[in-house]
């Protein structure tokens, strides 16, 4: 697993990554966005994740592989 450290506030979960690609995500339980910030810079807001993809996510082996397979293209997004 590649959870660093996470926050949890009201709606919001903010998990920081020990991962080679990723940085940070804060990710919106109503609204089920996800804003994924990168090491090599670069945010995104991803729509309509599923909270069980979310908690998958964080508790991947290899966060980085799991977002690559399972949300980078599956989700629409835009850059922030």
């Amino acid at each position: 697993m590649t959870l660093k450290k996470e926050t949890i506030l009201e709606n919001n979960i903010i998990t920081e990554y020990n991962s080679s690609n990723l940085k940070q995500s804060e990710y919106n339980k109503e609204n089920q966005e996800l804003i994924m910030e990168f090491k090599k810079g670069g945010k995104y807001l991803y729509y309509k994740v599923p909270l069980l993809i979310f908690t998958k996510l964080r508790t991947a082996e290899s966060s980085g592989a799991y977002f690559s397979k399972n949300i980078a293209k599956k989700y629409k997004f835009k850059k922030l």
